[in-house]
């Protein structure tokens, strides 16, 4: 399972990175060519240059100082030697960063003389001309986003969260992915179909100083020996989420030709996900004698395998209010089952 997720992880980066590969490409191209982006690159090599010589002097003295301890050479010899090494590797720094400074001073010319365009303006032109195309030409049926949540986090015992065992502010989630939004109707804007893949943060911080206490097959909250300033269980999850976006955002109309945007108006999604577990990991924080500690305790804790809930956002624009629950429990086993339940804010960066 774990290669499974560095691969699948792998493959969201790839992702991603080719949704702007070219935007990216261009970018860059233009930046190298930036007097700034130049200037910093030598500034950078010059520093180098000094360390990498301290460092090479650095073993070769070791060596020196090894053949003095085998009785290779006296001690005569031996500061001889270092004085000559020292003596080259200044040497090598002067050389080495007087073709820095001719670097430096060849591109202040250039500057001056103006061969050295400023891409920022150029660069910000292009992408307002592209953003005004597409909003001209619309967008198409499928698009692209990436997806940020954050909010509070806590579990449901006997339907209610009420007296919970567990700090309302304190127990938080995070979740990012990235979603395709395609629309369902060819000539139609209300209804699309929101589909991607997700990472969850589930964070639950128990309350009264407890911490987490696997038992066989039940996971208990016992009382800690000592005075915890931080008890938090964090469970982390690979998800596939899917939701039914009704986006309320007015399609125009241009020389006849309809024109389709998304995420500009009012939106609603309601749908659900399913995933599996990642990992398991309690952290607890506490002074002991005079001293802070902090533990990092890897394991299961019972915690099922799999995930799957159901989810749903109201929003405007790419903001909303959201709310997932897990139909599974948190727990296999536990005598009591108790479902996570998380409510937050939602960005949707079309």
């Amino acid at each position: 399972m774990r290669n499974f997720t560095i691969y699948l992880g792998a493959l969201l980066c790839l992702f991603a990175s080719r949704l702007s590969a070219q935007d990216i490409g261009k970018k860059e191209e233009r930046m190298n060519q930036t007097f700034e982006y130049r200037a910093r690159l030598i500034a950078e090599k010059i520093e180098n240059i000094t360390k990498e010589e301290k460092a090479a002097l650095k073993v070769e003295v070791e060596a020196v100082n090894q053949e003095l301890e085998k009785g290779l050479i006296t001690k005569e010899q031996a500061d001889e030697k270092k004085l000559k090494l020292a003596e080259t590797r200044s040497q090598n720094i002067e050389t080495r960063v007087a073709q820095a400074q001719d670097e430096l001073k060849d591109l202040v010319k250039q500057k001056v003389d103006g061969k050295i365009k400023d891409w920022k303006n150029e660069y910000f032109s292009i992408y307002i001309r592209k953003d005004s195309l597409r909003k001209a030409r619309g967008e198409s049926r499928t698009t692209s986003q990436f997806v940020f949540a954050a909010g509070v986090n806590n579990l449901v015992t006997d339907g209610s969260v009420a007296n919970s065992d567990f700090r309302y502010w304190g127990s938080h989630f995070y979740e990012w992915g990235f979603t395709s939004n395609t629309r369902i109707f060819k000539n139609d804007n209300l209804l699309h179909l929101k589909y991607g893949i997700s990472v969850m943060y589930n964070n639950l911080r128990p309350t009264d100083n407890r911490y987490f206490v696997k038992d066989g097959s039940q996971t208990n909250l016992e009382t800690s020996l000592y005075n915890l300033d931080d008890s938090r269980l964090r469970n982390v999850y690979l998800t596939a989420p899917l939701h039914l976006e009704f986006d309320f955002t007015k399609v125009k109309d241009k020389d006849g030709k309809k024109i389709y945007h998304t995420h500009e108006s009012v939106r609603f999604g309601i749908g659900g996900y399913a995933g599996f577990r990642v990992k398991t990991k309690q952290i607890l924080k506490f002074d002991y004698d005079g001293h802070d500690y902090t533990e990092k305790i890897k394991g299961s804790y019972n915690v099922n395998d799999f995930i799957y809930g159901v989810s749903a956002y109201l929003g405007y624009k790419e903001t909303s209010l959201y709310v997932k629950y897990d139909l599974n429990p948190l727990f296999k086993d536990n005598a009591v089952k108790q479902n996570n339940i998380s409510l937050g804010v939602r960005f949707d960066f079309n």
